[in-house]
Protein backbone atom coordinates (compact mmCIF):
# COMPACT_ATOMS: atom_id res chain seq x y z
CA UNK A 1 0.00 0.00 0.00
CA UNK A 2 2.84 2.38 0.70
CA UNK A 3 4.30 1.96 -2.82
CA UNK A 4 1.23 3.32 -4.59
CA UNK A 5 1.92 7.02 -3.91
CA UNK A 6 5.45 6.63 -5.23
CA UNK A 7 4.12 4.94 -8.35
CA UNK A 8 1.58 7.70 -8.89
CA UNK A 9 4.20 10.38 -8.35
CA UNK A 10 6.52 8.71 -10.85
CA UNK A 11 3.76 8.58 -13.45
CA UNK A 12 2.90 12.24 -12.89
CA UNK A 13 6.53 13.28 -13.23
CA UNK A 14 6.87 11.19 -16.38
CA UNK A 15 3.76 12.80 -17.84
CA UNK A 16 5.05 16.26 -16.97
CA UNK A 17 8.42 15.59 -18.62
CA UNK A 18 7.90 14.01 -22.05
CA UNK A 19 11.65 13.85 -22.63
CA UNK A 20 11.90 11.29 -19.85
CA UNK A 21 9.76 8.90 -21.90
CA UNK A 22 11.94 9.22 -25.02
CA UNK A 23 14.14 6.34 -25.92
CA UNK A 24 17.90 6.84 -26.28
CA UNK A 25 17.53 6.53 -30.06
CA UNK A 26 14.92 9.32 -30.11
CA UNK A 27 17.12 11.60 -28.02
CA UNK A 28 20.10 10.90 -30.29
CA UNK A 29 17.99 11.71 -33.34
CA UNK A 30 16.87 14.97 -31.72
CA UNK A 31 20.46 15.95 -31.02
CA UNK A 32 21.49 15.06 -34.57
CA UNK A 33 18.62 17.13 -35.94
CA UNK A 34 19.69 20.12 -33.86
CA UNK A 35 23.27 19.70 -35.02
CA UNK A 36 22.14 19.51 -38.64
CA UNK A 37 20.20 22.74 -38.25
CA UNK A 38 23.20 24.48 -36.72
CA UNK A 39 25.46 23.21 -39.50
CA UNK A 40 22.98 24.41 -42.12
CA UNK A 41 22.80 27.87 -40.53
CA UNK A 42 26.58 28.07 -40.41
CA UNK A 43 26.76 27.19 -44.10
CA UNK A 44 24.15 29.85 -44.92
CA UNK A 45 26.14 32.41 -42.94
CA UNK A 46 29.37 31.49 -44.69
CA UNK A 47 27.64 31.64 -48.07
CA UNK A 48 26.28 35.09 -47.21
CA UNK A 49 29.72 36.33 -46.16
CA UNK A 50 31.51 34.89 -49.20
CA UNK A 51 31.06 37.99 -51.45
CA UNK A 52 32.41 40.21 -48.67
CA UNK A 53 35.36 37.88 -48.17
CA UNK A 54 36.02 37.78 -51.92
CA UNK A 55 35.93 41.58 -52.06
CA UNK A 56 38.40 41.74 -49.17
CA UNK A 57 40.81 39.38 -50.94
CA UNK A 58 40.45 41.32 -54.20
CA UNK A 59 41.21 44.57 -52.39
CA UNK A 60 44.51 43.04 -51.24
CA UNK A 61 45.65 41.97 -54.73
CA UNK A 62 47.28 43.94 -57.49
CA UNK A 63 45.42 44.97 -60.63
CA UNK A 64 47.36 42.52 -62.81
CA UNK A 65 46.59 39.63 -60.46
CA UNK A 66 42.91 40.57 -60.38
CA UNK A 67 42.76 40.68 -64.17
CA UNK A 68 44.64 37.40 -64.53
CA UNK A 69 42.82 35.10 -62.10
CA UNK A 70 40.06 34.82 -59.52
CA UNK A 71 40.41 35.86 -55.90
CA UNK A 72 40.48 32.22 -54.73
CA UNK A 73 43.91 31.81 -56.34
CA UNK A 74 45.36 33.60 -53.35
CA UNK A 75 45.16 30.35 -51.35
CA UNK A 76 47.76 28.79 -53.65
CA UNK A 77 49.75 32.00 -54.16
CA UNK A 78 49.55 34.04 -50.94
CA UNK A 79 52.40 36.27 -52.11
CA UNK A 80 49.79 38.19 -54.13
CA UNK A 81 48.48 39.83 -50.96
CA UNK A 82 49.57 43.43 -50.55
CA UNK A 83 48.37 46.61 -48.85
CA UNK A 84 49.44 48.81 -51.75
CA UNK A 85 45.84 49.30 -52.87
CA UNK A 86 44.84 50.73 -49.50
CA UNK A 87 47.86 53.02 -49.51
CA UNK A 88 46.81 54.38 -52.89
CA UNK A 89 43.23 54.65 -51.66
CA UNK A 90 44.24 56.77 -48.68
CA UNK A 91 46.20 59.01 -51.03
CA UNK A 92 43.12 59.49 -53.22
CA UNK A 93 41.55 62.70 -51.91
CA UNK A 94 38.27 62.06 -53.70
CA UNK A 95 37.73 58.83 -51.76
CA UNK A 96 38.90 60.10 -48.38
CA UNK A 97 36.82 63.28 -48.67
CA UNK A 98 33.80 61.23 -49.68
CA UNK A 99 34.15 59.06 -46.57
CA UNK A 100 34.05 62.16 -44.40
CA UNK A 101 31.05 63.45 -46.36
CA UNK A 102 29.29 60.11 -45.86
CA UNK A 103 29.75 60.38 -42.10
CA UNK A 104 28.54 64.00 -42.12
CA UNK A 105 25.40 62.92 -43.99
CA UNK A 106 24.66 59.62 -42.25
CA UNK A 107 25.11 60.60 -38.61
CA UNK A 108 22.85 63.71 -38.60
CA UNK A 109 20.23 61.99 -40.75
CA UNK A 110 20.12 59.02 -38.36
CA UNK A 111 20.13 61.06 -35.15
CA UNK A 112 17.43 63.47 -36.35
CA UNK A 113 15.16 60.68 -37.55
CA UNK A 114 15.50 58.80 -34.25
CA UNK A 115 14.93 61.90 -32.10
CA UNK A 116 12.03 63.38 -34.03
CA UNK A 117 10.49 59.95 -34.63
CA UNK A 118 10.63 59.12 -30.91
CA UNK A 119 9.01 62.41 -29.91
CA UNK A 120 6.31 62.14 -32.56
CA UNK A 121 5.71 58.45 -31.78
CA UNK A 122 5.17 59.26 -28.11
CA UNK A 123 2.82 62.09 -29.00
CA UNK A 124 0.72 59.91 -31.30
CA UNK A 125 0.65 57.08 -28.75
CA UNK A 126 -0.10 58.85 -25.44
CA UNK A 127 -0.98 62.50 -26.01
CA UNK A 128 -4.40 63.83 -26.99
CA UNK A 129 -4.52 66.64 -29.54
CA UNK A 130 -7.01 67.63 -32.25
CA UNK A 131 -6.92 65.40 -35.30
CA UNK A 132 -4.45 62.94 -33.84
CA UNK A 133 -5.84 59.90 -35.65
CA UNK A 134 -6.17 61.74 -38.95
CA UNK A 135 -2.61 63.01 -38.75
CA UNK A 136 -1.41 59.49 -38.05
CA UNK A 137 -3.27 58.26 -41.14
CA UNK A 138 -1.39 60.90 -43.12
CA UNK A 139 1.88 59.54 -41.74
CA UNK A 140 0.89 56.00 -42.71
CA UNK A 141 -0.04 57.22 -46.18
CA UNK A 142 3.40 58.79 -46.61
CA UNK A 143 4.96 55.33 -46.22
CA UNK A 144 3.84 54.37 -49.72
CA UNK A 145 5.25 57.48 -51.43
CA UNK A 146 8.29 56.41 -53.47
CA UNK A 147 11.46 58.46 -53.35
CA UNK A 148 11.51 58.85 -57.14
CA UNK A 149 8.26 60.83 -57.10
CA UNK A 150 9.74 63.59 -54.94
CA UNK A 151 13.10 64.00 -56.68
CA UNK A 152 12.04 66.68 -59.19
CA UNK A 153 9.77 68.82 -56.97
CA UNK A 154 12.13 68.68 -54.00
CA UNK A 155 15.05 69.59 -56.27
CA UNK A 156 13.18 72.70 -57.41
CA UNK A 157 12.27 73.55 -53.80
CA UNK A 158 15.85 73.15 -52.60
CA UNK A 159 17.03 75.29 -55.53
CA UNK A 160 14.69 78.10 -54.50
CA UNK A 161 15.73 77.83 -50.85
CA UNK A 162 19.42 77.63 -51.76
CA UNK A 163 20.35 74.24 -50.32
CA UNK A 164 20.48 72.24 -53.55
CA UNK A 165 23.77 70.36 -54.01
CA UNK A 166 24.69 70.77 -50.35
CA UNK A 167 25.14 68.35 -47.46
CA UNK A 168 22.21 69.97 -45.67
CA UNK A 169 19.91 69.24 -48.58
CA UNK A 170 20.89 65.56 -48.65
CA UNK A 171 20.39 65.27 -44.88
CA UNK A 172 16.98 66.95 -44.98
CA UNK A 173 15.81 64.70 -47.79
CA UNK A 174 16.81 61.57 -45.88
CA UNK A 175 15.17 62.87 -42.71
CA UNK A 176 11.92 63.69 -44.51
CA UNK A 177 11.64 60.23 -46.05
CA UNK A 178 12.83 58.42 -42.95
CA UNK A 179 10.39 60.01 -40.53
CA UNK A 180 7.14 58.29 -41.66
CA UNK A 181 8.54 54.82 -41.01
CA UNK A 182 10.18 55.98 -37.76
CA UNK A 183 6.95 57.50 -36.43
CA UNK A 184 4.90 54.48 -37.47
CA UNK A 185 7.32 52.01 -35.86
CA UNK A 186 7.85 53.86 -32.59
CA UNK A 187 4.22 54.86 -32.16
CA UNK A 188 3.12 51.23 -32.38
CA UNK A 189 5.87 50.19 -29.96
CA UNK A 190 5.16 52.95 -27.43
CA UNK A 191 1.43 52.20 -27.54
CA UNK A 192 2.12 48.77 -26.04
CA UNK A 193 3.57 50.27 -22.85
CA UNK A 194 1.15 49.57 -19.95
CA UNK A 195 -1.00 52.60 -19.20
CA UNK A 196 -0.78 51.87 -15.48
CA UNK A 197 2.99 52.43 -15.59
CA UNK A 198 2.60 55.86 -17.14
CA UNK A 199 -0.20 56.82 -14.75
CA UNK A 200 1.93 55.77 -11.78
CA UNK A 201 4.74 58.01 -13.03
CA UNK A 202 2.29 60.92 -13.42
CA UNK A 203 1.04 60.38 -9.87
CA UNK A 204 4.65 60.66 -8.70
CA UNK A 205 4.78 64.12 -10.28
CA UNK A 206 6.45 63.33 -13.60
CA UNK A 207 5.65 65.68 -16.44
CA UNK A 208 5.50 64.73 -20.08
CA UNK A 209 9.17 65.47 -20.73
CA UNK A 210 10.36 63.57 -17.67
CA UNK A 211 7.94 60.75 -18.40
CA UNK A 212 9.26 60.50 -21.94
CA UNK A 213 12.92 60.59 -20.87
CA UNK A 214 12.75 58.38 -17.76
CA UNK A 215 10.08 55.82 -18.67
CA UNK A 216 9.29 55.69 -22.38
CA UNK A 217 12.80 55.94 -23.80
CA UNK A 218 14.32 53.15 -21.62
CA UNK A 219 11.42 50.83 -22.42
CA UNK A 220 11.61 51.67 -26.12
CA UNK A 221 15.40 51.28 -26.39
CA UNK A 222 15.23 48.04 -28.46
CA UNK A 223 12.88 49.59 -31.02
CA UNK A 224 14.93 52.78 -31.13
CA UNK A 225 18.13 50.79 -31.68
CA UNK A 226 16.51 48.83 -34.51
CA UNK A 227 15.30 52.05 -36.12
CA UNK A 228 18.75 53.60 -35.82
CA UNK A 229 20.37 50.61 -37.53
CA UNK A 230 17.83 50.63 -40.36
CA UNK A 231 18.22 54.36 -40.94
CA UNK A 232 22.01 54.23 -40.76
CA UNK A 233 22.26 51.42 -43.30
CA UNK A 234 19.76 53.05 -45.64
CA UNK A 235 21.50 56.43 -45.66
CA UNK A 236 25.03 55.03 -45.79
CA UNK A 237 24.29 52.79 -48.79
CA UNK A 238 22.19 55.34 -50.68
CA UNK A 239 23.41 56.58 -54.04
CA UNK A 240 20.31 57.88 -55.84
CA UNK A 241 19.55 60.76 -53.49
CA UNK A 242 23.21 61.74 -53.12
CA UNK A 243 23.76 61.54 -56.87
CA UNK A 244 21.07 64.19 -57.41
CA UNK A 245 21.27 66.43 -54.35
CA UNK A 246 25.02 66.39 -53.57
CA UNK A 247 27.76 68.19 -55.45
CA UNK A 248 31.32 67.02 -55.96
CA UNK A 249 32.46 68.45 -52.61
CA UNK A 250 29.69 66.81 -50.55
CA UNK A 251 29.33 63.51 -52.43
CA UNK A 252 29.34 60.35 -50.27
CA UNK A 253 31.42 57.25 -50.89
CA UNK A 254 28.82 55.59 -53.13
CA UNK A 255 28.84 58.51 -55.56
CA UNK A 256 32.63 58.84 -55.39
CA UNK A 257 33.09 55.20 -56.38
CA UNK A 258 30.63 55.61 -59.24
CA UNK A 259 32.55 58.62 -60.50
CA UNK A 260 35.82 56.70 -60.27
CA UNK A 261 34.38 54.09 -62.63
CA UNK A 262 33.19 56.74 -65.05
CA UNK A 263 36.49 58.62 -64.98
CA UNK A 264 39.11 55.88 -64.99
CA UNK A 265 37.22 52.87 -66.32
CA UNK A 266 38.19 49.47 -64.93
CA UNK A 267 40.41 50.64 -62.05
CA UNK A 268 39.59 47.72 -59.79
CA UNK A 269 42.68 48.32 -57.65
CA UNK A 270 40.99 51.49 -56.34
CA UNK A 271 37.38 50.36 -56.49
CA UNK A 272 37.86 47.10 -54.59
CA UNK A 273 39.36 48.60 -51.41
CA UNK A 274 36.98 51.56 -51.61
CA UNK A 275 33.95 49.29 -51.93
CA UNK A 276 35.13 47.07 -49.09
CA UNK A 277 35.78 50.07 -46.86
CA UNK A 278 32.31 51.45 -47.58
CA UNK A 279 30.79 48.05 -46.79
CA UNK A 280 32.73 47.11 -43.67
CA UNK A 281 31.64 50.17 -41.69
CA UNK A 282 27.87 49.43 -41.79
CA UNK A 283 28.66 45.77 -41.12
CA UNK A 284 30.62 46.79 -38.03
CA UNK A 285 27.72 48.97 -36.87
CA UNK A 286 25.26 46.14 -37.38
CA UNK A 287 27.34 43.57 -35.50
CA UNK A 288 28.05 46.07 -32.71
CA UNK A 289 24.33 46.63 -32.09
CA UNK A 290 23.00 43.23 -33.11
CA UNK A 291 21.71 42.43 -29.61
CA UNK A 292 19.61 45.57 -29.52
CA UNK A 293 18.45 44.90 -33.07
CA UNK A 294 17.34 41.35 -32.28
CA UNK A 295 15.69 42.52 -29.05
CA UNK A 296 13.71 45.13 -30.97
CA UNK A 297 12.62 42.66 -33.64
CA UNK A 298 11.62 40.02 -31.08
CA UNK A 299 9.79 42.56 -28.94
CA UNK A 300 7.84 43.75 -31.94
CA UNK A 301 7.00 40.16 -32.87
CA UNK A 302 5.76 39.35 -29.36
CA UNK A 303 3.72 42.51 -29.12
Amino acid sequence: MTAQPDTVTTRVRTAQHPKARQSPAARAAARAGGGAVRAFLVLVGLFWLMPAFGLLISSLRGSSDIAGSGWWQVFTRPAQLTTENYRQLLENEAITDSLLSTVMITVPATVLVVMIGALAGYAFAWMDFPGRDWWFLVVVGLLVVPVQVALVPVSKLFGVVGIFETTLGVVLFHVAFGLPFAIFLLRNFFAEIPRELLEAARLDGAGEIRLFARVVLPLGAPAIASLGIFQFLWVWNDMLVALIFADSESAPITVALQRQVRQFGNNIDVLAPGAFLSMVIPLAVFFAFQRQFVSGVMAGAVK
